[in-house]
């Protein structure tokens, strides 16, 4: 997370990420590298590819963690 000081001004604003590297993933689901990495070449958890790498969006990640929810009731 960057906060950004705004002029002469108290106003801040923060700037979130658009979408997670596989790793951001991992450490925002306390998740190892390894599992998460197969979660994303499953499917289970879905990812776009942007040039060599994947990329998750904020809403995939709730989505994954409201069907394991889901699964658990």
């Amino acid at each position: 997370m960057v906060i950004l000081q705004m002029g002469d001004s108290d106003m801040t604003s923060e700037i979130r990420p658009r979408w997670y590297t596989v790793a951001e993933v991992a450490q925002l689901l306390g998740y190892g590298l390894s599992k998460t990495k197969m979660l994303v070449a499953s499917g289970a958890i879905r990812s776009v590819k942007d040039g060599g790498n994947r990329r998750v969006l904020p809403e995939w990640v709730d989505d994954y963690i409201a069907r394991r929810v889901e699964e658990a009731a």
